[in-house]
């Protein structure tokens, strides 16, 4: 990409999708039609600058429309924002749901990640691959891409199509077959020429609607409530009405319980929500599990204003995907929660920064944010009590990086997503400079039982340093994968006892605790508590709730290779130890999984680069991508006998992936 602007026009159809976003060009600086005071002086800058986070939802409308960013799209996109070319360009490469070179409308993503490989995606991919050539081949009227985890780990091994167009379509295969592949790859479906889609006064700045048919090719989408295996369960707190209300009526939220959370939290003020929250000892459910009262203090007490909140919804850490049924199984408790939590933080704005692969959580969301404001529960003067707060949803573009708080923030602020040094904190300098709150979904929709029954009441439950219920997303080969919701305290053997145990009754070969991120457990390790504490004790983690259990008929060694090429192309590159150690550990894991090279060598080179990523990396993506495949070798014993020759094309190939909050 030049440093200059260019001077071909986009087509009719990317300057509308641009235009959808950021409103008609008004003059001949920004994009529109000369005019006479043109030529006399500049205008329009300032206020472009101060639109750059529109950058992300423009780019997004342009592929969604198009299918790809062409340089003319891209030009008119910066005219528009007055942001240079180069630096566009970076921000749109950066992504990996954004294509910068002509591609065809439907683009079908096939998970080869480790819950969908420990299903037989492997097998899967070659197939395709064999009938409809190498991945990215632009042939044809489809495309198709290996992917990172699509958040459909319960139902693995899953695939996902988009298909450019007004409105873009989606359909999802999950499980997913050789002749559902061969379907999703079949047509392109809409025609190029379809009219552009009508505006909607409710929707969010630069979030797009998908069509509400599906596209051939896919399965039916199952219920929310398919995901999880105790739903209608009365003790359960955090689920309860996933498969019981409409996700799409706020009558039906509000008939069982919905939104009396926003009452009580109203009744008490802005400080009783905080005490409530602080006495409940809630902790943050994305890995990292900061207190999240210490957090909401921290923000509320800043001078500086205005202050933010940001719900982080960019779930990508594979094996989670908790998250994702919340939002599609109980949308409008992700809102009422939100609310409260910018009433808490003295905030008027929220941003809900949602993961690109999540096409029907987003529609769904965006139904809820529009029926809330109907009924004034978003907006002006909530429910008359002078407190004004809306959100906004953006949507993320495969960068698992943007699950880091800070590079969350770069990418709403249409910047790379790469993560900031810290300090200064987010509750000091955050989004946009000011002080900010940002908390994942499971963390939020906890503060609404805490406000219905008391932080008191809520710390009684699990144990005394983590508290309250957890969500835990079993996946891989077990009977009954799902998301199961756990009081603090019970077992992991109690957990694998409710999902069924292995196809075979054996006790697992291992256990994958916290995703690609956390360590492996031993299958007669299975008396671990699942507390913070208890995890911290036993050499593991919880992080983000992964439970990915293996059994015999899984490859380990090509596990432990397809987590570190997840870790290589996720890197942000922004720092050495990490930008340079992802790939010497998958160069390293790959001769070892192969029986090549000096497998000493090799098993002490991991360790070195191990250590100085842990150690000198900026981010926590580099900081935990050694933690795995260490676990793995000392715990598993992986490599300590000569290993069995894996053929180089049977390894997990790399993927372009997505990120989660540690």
């Amino acid at each position: 990409m030049d440093l200059r602007f260019l001077d071909a026009p986009p087509t009719d159809a990317e300057r509308d999708a641009v235009d959808a976003v950021l409103g008609p060009a008004e003059s001949g600086w920004d994009g529109g039609r000369r005019q006479a005071a043109d030529l006399r002086y500049a205008r329009g800058g300032h206020a472009a600058r101060d639109r750059r986070d529109l950058l992300l939802p423009a780019l997004h409308a342009v592929n969604d429309r198009i299918g790809w960013i062409s340089p003319a799209a891209l030009d008119y996109i910066c005219r528009r924002l007055t942001v240079p070319p180069a630096e566009a360009y970076g921000v749109a490469t950066f992504y990996a749901m954004f294509a910068v070179h002509e591609r065809p409308r439907r683009v079908v993503h096939v998970c080869t990640d480790i819950a969908c490989a420990a299903r037989g995606a492997d097998r899967l991919r070659a197939d395709l691959a064999e009938r409809a050539g190498p991945p990215g081949g632009t042939d044809g009227e489809v495309v198709w891409h290996e992917s990172p985890c699509l958040g459909l780990c319960e139902r693995a091994p899953a695939a996902l199509a988009l298909e450019a167009g007004a409105p873009p379509r989606f359909a999802v295969a999950a499980p997913v077959t050789a002749a559902g592949l061969d379907r999703l790859t079949g047509s392109a479906g809409a025609p190029a020429d379809a009219p552009p889609a009508t505006a909607n006064g409710h929707r969010p700045s630069g979030a797009t609607t998908f069509a509400r048919e599906p596209l051939a090719g896919g399965s039916a989408e199952p219920p929310a409530h398919a995901s999880v295996p105790q739903a209608g369960d009365p003790g359960l707190v955090l689920l309860r009405r996933v498969g019981v209300v409409d996700p799409e009526s706020l009558d039906d939220y509000r008939a069982n319980g919905g939104y009396a959370a926003l009452r009580e939290a109203l009744r008490l003020g802005p400080a009783g929500v905080i005490r409530e929250v602080l006495d409940a000892g809630l902790v943050g459910r994305g890995g990292a599990a900061f207190p999240t009262g210490r957090k909401w203090e921290g923000t509320a007490r800043q001078p500086d204003t205005p202050h933010y909140v940001v719900c982080n919804a960019d779930e990508s850490e594979p094996g989670t995907f908790k998250d994702r049924v919340i939002m599609e199984g109980d949308p409008f408790s992700l809102i009422e929660a939100m609310t409260i939590a910018g009433y808490a933080n003295a905030a008027q704005k929220g941003y809900l920064y949602i993961r690109g692969e999540y096409p029907r959580a987003l529609s769904l969301l965006e139904n809820a944010i529009a029926r809330a404001r109907e009924r004034n529960l978003l907006g002006r003067d909530i429910l008359g009590s002078g407190f004004d707060f809306d959100i906004e949803i953006r949507r993320g573009a495969g960068a698992y990086i943007c699950g880091e708080e800070t590079a969350i923030f770069n990418s709403i602020e249409g910047r790379r997503g790469e993560p900031r040094s810290k300090p200064p904190f987010p509750v000091e300098r955050g989004l946009f400079g000011k002080p900010t709150t940002i908390n994942n979904v499971e963390t939020l929709v906890n503060v609404l039982p805490i406000m219905l029954m008391g932080g008191p009441a809520y710390a009684g439950i699990g144990t005394g340093r983590s508290t309250g219920p957890k969500l835990f997303c079993v996946s891989g080969t077990v009977r009954r994968p799902g998301v199961y919701e756990l009081p603090f305290g019970a077992t992991l053997r109690e957990l694998l006892d409710l999902a069924g145990g292995t196809p075979n009754g054996a006790p697992p070969r291992a256990v994958l605790l916290g995703g690609a991120a956390g360590g492996f457990v031993r299958g007669d390790e299975l008396d671990i508590p699942l507390t913070f504490e208890g995890a911290r004790e036993a050499g593991a983690t919880l992080g983000s709730g992964v439970v990915l259990v293996l059994d015999e008929t899984v490859d380990l060694p090509a596990i432990l290779v397809r987590i570190a090429a997840f870790f290589r192309d996720e890197s942000c590159g922004q720092c050495v130890p990490c930008r340079v150690g992802t790939v010497r550990q998958e160069e390293a894991l790959r001769r070892l999984s192969q029986g090549v090279g000096a497998r000493r060598t090799d098993l002490t080179l991991l360790r070195d680069v191990g250590a100085a990523m842990r150690d000198a990396s900026i981010c926590g993506l580099g900081q935990t991508a050694w933690n795995a495949v260490e676990s793995a070798i000392d715990r598993l014993g992986v490599f300590a006998t000569a290993p069995a020759t894996v053929p180089a094309a049977d390894a997990p190939s790399a993927a372009p992936v997505a990120k989660e909050d540690r």
